[in-house]
């Protein structure tokens, strides 16, 4: 698959490095290893070690750090670990630590507080990046400048100052001859794959008009305050209702439907506008995000995608996305139910598993097999330009629903809004605070400035 798609953006898009190039950077400069190249999937018992580091160990971070250590390449070890919180980092190293006795080797290598993912930088060569979002661009810019190799969750930044941040790191990260892969795991599923070569390469629904995509659910989980809690302590804990530090649902969730559609448009959308508000989950408990957005996203070429999120119970929770061409519809799910049909409703295509047990591999693994491949072989890997894309997509929507006005992506990239400290510390005031009743603001179509 290519690393990078297609941009309208004018960003930066990488150049392939030359056989040359990457002997004269490589993984020994690019990381302080000095692996020999293995064919794939070669279970490794000698040779030099791959040390990984994990930074944020919630049910995401320690399933990314799961699957690193399951690709078959026994020389990949867990060799450090961080997060914020004591309780959190130890529930992980329980778990992680019954999964694989021999590639665990953390040790006394854990590290807690809001610094501790520079302590783990210090003792790895792979990092995996696992924090709430909006510390992402930060620890991002640590790894790279520190010559990791990087695996990071989508979404990579809650403003425009952190998507700019990413997408200058993944120069960086070229020109160092890292390797970076992010959670955009559709992009390692084969049903999507496939379906986007059907769209490019034999044209079976025709050129793409439109499109729809959603993720709606009942929404997350909430984390009750506890007595002597700080106020930065509490949003810490409730990461995903502050947009500091999540960047509304839209950004956090959504963003795997969104990116989807940039993928196979092949670039990034010119403009939004949309609607959205708080109308069932309106408690104080929520924080600041609201419990639903629909955005029209406008394309170059005309193209419109309609996205819908929301966090609501009761109601019809698709996940899924479907493009319309001038040919038919193609029906996408990270089921695998990928097909395609005509305005007649006749079967224009059908993905099916080639798998000797009708069954794709799981994305979530792959993208670590991925990534633990380039590693090994010298092979060109950075997926950092299109999650920042997607994600600065995702942002753009939220701009324009909390707004209630129509705002250009060139603009939304450029703004100097600034949600997210530069630095966190204990000591930090959290950019939003409670009123009196404890309920937080929310934006007000109309009124709240964005851009």
């Amino acid at each position: 698959m290519t690393t990078h798609e297609p941009s309208n953006t004018g960003l930066y898009v990488p150049k392939t490095p030359s056989r040359r190039d990457f002997l004269r950077t490589g993984i020994a400069a690019g990381a302080g290893l000095a692996l020999s190249a293995r064919s794939y999937g070669q279970a490794t018992t000698g040779g030099d070690t791959v040390k990984i580091g994990l930074i944020g160990c919630g049910g995401r971070g320690s399933g990314a750090a799961g699957q690193a250590l399951s690709s078959g390449n026994y020389n990949f070890k867990l060799w450090a670990m961080a997060d914020a919180h004591e309780d959190r980092l130890e529930s992980a190293y329980k778990n992680l630590s019954n999964k694989s006795k021999d590639q665990f080797q953390v040790e006394d290598r854990k590290f807690v507080g809001l610094d501790a993912y520079e302590k783990v930088l210090k003792e790895c060569d792979l990092v995996i990046l696992a924090t709430p979002p909006g510390f992402r661009p930060y620890h991002f810019e640590a790894a790279i400048n520190a010559g990791k190799h990087v695996f990071m969750e989508k979404p990579v930044a809650v403003d425009a100052p952190g998507v700019r941040k990413v997408l200058e790191m993944a120069k960086v990260a070229d020109e160092k001859g890292l390797k970076v892969v992010a959670g955009l795991q559709r992009r390692y599923q084969n049903c999507y794959l496939e379906a986007l070569k059907q769209v490019k390469e034999n044209n079976i629904i025709g050129d793409i008009v439109g499109g729809q995509v959603y993720w709606d659910s009942a929404g997350v989980w909430v984390k009750e305050r506890e007595a002597g809690q700080t106020e930065l302590q509490y949003q810490l804990r409730n990461w995903y209702y502050f947009n500091w530090l999540c960047g509304d649902h839209i950004n956090e969730q959504h963003i795997h439907n969104i990116d989807v559609a940039n993928w196979f448009i092949g670039s990034t959308p010119v403009s939004a506008q949309g609607m959205g508000g708080r109308q069932v989950r309106t408690g104080k408990e929520f924080g600041e995000i609201y419990d639903h957005h629909y955005v029209e996203y406008t394309y170059a070429n005309g193209v419109r995608i309609n996205s819908q999120c929301r966090h609501q119970k009761g109601c019809i929770n698709p996940v899924r996305e479907e493009l319309t061409g001038t040919k038919g519809i193609l029906y996408l799910d990270n089921g695998g139910k990928c097909y395609a049909v005509d305005y007649k409703g006749n079967s224009l295509w059908r993905y099916r598993p080639t798998g000797a047990d009708r069954k794709d591999p799981d994305p979530y693994q792959t993208e670590h097999n991925e990534l633990q491949d380039a590693i090994l072989n010298g092979k060109k890997k950075n997926d950092a330009v299109y999650v920042a894309e997607s994600t600065m997509t995702a942002v753009l929507g939220r701009m324009a629903t909390y707004s209630g006005k129509e705002v250009l992506y060139k603009d939304a990239l450029a703004s100097q809004i600034q949600l997210m400290p530069n630095k966190v510390t204990w000591d930090t005031v959290p950019p939003t605070a409670p009123d009196k009743d404890g309920f937080y603001p929310i934006a007000t179509p109309g009124v709240s400035k964005v851009v």
